[in-house]
């Protein structure tokens, strides 16, 4: 049972409890996975298919009468949703798109270009669950970005189906392939390419500690990823102008994710935490994923009564959550004092969850503390610059001696030398 306590001055990690990683057993597993589909490709692919999820349906690509199929499974008012959502996530990240510079002398030229990455790979967890919602946080910024090649992967289950609706906002986000393959194989396949997968150059989205870890393991090697992620995290910051009710369920929203789930709230009167918890306990057993979500709050939910809103703000800033919540009167005013959080809801009429589907912010969030030095996905994924530099002999030459001390400096004499040649010429 949660018992709130009061902020007597510790620190956030005594307060909330260490961050674990989740990877850490898995790695030897993962490594040999990794091993294996480097070495034998699709015949590796279709035995951890046949041994993790029970498929043995042959080609791993969606067909067009797949998602053809999944078109006529998928009601037009679901399609409609899926598209009112598209429209909000594209114009946010519309204006996240960057172009390059030029810096124009007399006798010199600098500048950078930004580029698109040529080929990206969205993995999209799967199997008895549907994420979309997933596929359009990637495949957006993606296409806005001008990725011209963007493939999915997805685990499927023994009959071998994507889920329609996966498949219909796949084709709604202009995704170019759907490959069916999960777990740490999928991701071996999609950094190192086999007989039948494309190797690409950087892979985004979420997934199990396998999936997680096999992204680790091929990160600055084989190819760049978005970042990894860990159990979901909610932290709510709530005045007297909060409703426990919402809140408590704003908590259980990410409660029901996984038993290692984090659902923290902050608030400033003892009356109000009780409340809450109160309520947490009474709205738990009626939602379908009680076990998981009971389970979350018994191990991973605190309430924490600060003397005031400050307080609160400095503790979350040290938490550094992935979601948060500020259930205040005046959510703006404290919006300007957060250093650190993925991504932030204000008011009390801001559940995270519109965050997660609807309002057009990416739900892709660092996790685990690394929103102090990390940011949500967005099109600066999916892009990467390159510098370019022009000199003329004028310029060289006035800029001579400033290199060639500088290089004599560092003893490389060589670089110091390249420069002395084109002079004296």
């Amino acid at each position: 049972m949660i018992r709130p306590v009061v902020y007597n001055g510790e620190r956030a990690e005594k307060l909330f409890g260490e961050r674990e990683s989740l990877t850490c057993d898995v790695r030897p597993i993962v490594k040999s996975i990794i091993a294996d589909v480097r070495t034998r490709g699709d015949v590796a692919l279709a035995e951890y298919a046949r041994k993790f999820d029970g498929y043995d349906g042959g080609s791993f690509e969606v067909s067009e009468r797949e998602f053809s199929a999944a078109e006529r499974a998928v009601s037009n008012g679901y399609k409609s949703m899926l598209e009112r959502a598209i429209a909000n996530i594209r114009a946010f990240h519309a204006k996240q798109k960057r172009d390059g510079f030029e810096i124009r002398e007399r006798d010199r030229v600098v500048g950078q270009k930004v580029t698109p990455i040529q080929r990206v790979a969205i993995y999209v967890p799967g199997g008895t669950a549907a994420y979309p919602s997933t596929v359009l946080m990637n495949a957006v910024p993606a296409k806005i970005a001008g990725v011209p090649v963007l493939v999915m992967a997805t685990p499927v289950k023994a009959d071998g189906a994507v889920k329609p609706e996966v498949l219909v906002a796949a084709k709604l986000c202009g995704v170019d392939k759907v490959y069916k393959i999960g777990g740490a194989q999928a991701i071996a396949a999609l950094a190192y390419g086999t007989e039948s997968i494309v190797k690409v150059d950087k892979i985004t989205g979420p997934g199990n500690a396998y999936v997680a870890e096999a992204k680790r393991q091929v990160s600055g090697v084989a190819c760049g990823i978005d970042m990894l992620a860990g159990p979901s995290e909610i932290l709510v910051i709530a005045d007297s102008s909060a409703n426990a009710e919402n809140v408590a369920a704003d908590m259980l929203s990410q409660a029901e994710h996984d038993k290692l789930a984090s659902a923290l709230l902050i608030c400033t009167d003892m009356g109000f935490a009780k409340k809450t918890v109160s309520e947490l306990y009474e709205q738990v057993d009626k939602l379908p994923r009680a076990e998981i979500a009971r389970a979350s709050l018994d191990g991973r939910c605190r309430v924490i009564v600060a003397p005031d809103l400050d307080t609160a703000v400095a503790l979350a800033d040290e938490y550094a959550p992935e979601h948060l919540e500020l259930c205040v009167s005046d959510p703006f005013a404290l919006l300007e004092k957060i250093k650190n959080a993925g991504s932030v809801f204000l008011g009390n009429n801001t559940p995270e969850a519109l965050g997660d589907y609807y309002a057009g912010a990416n739900h892709t969030l660092p996790t685990s503390g690394t929103a102090r030095f990390s940011s949500p996905l967005g099109v600066d994924d999916f892009v990467k610059t390159t510098q370019y530099v022009y000199y003329t002999d004028v310029a060289i030459a006035t800029a001579a001696d400033d290199v060639t001390t500088f290089a004599e400096s560092e003893g490389l004499s060589g670089h110091a030398e390249s420069v002395r040649k084109r002079v004296k010429k």
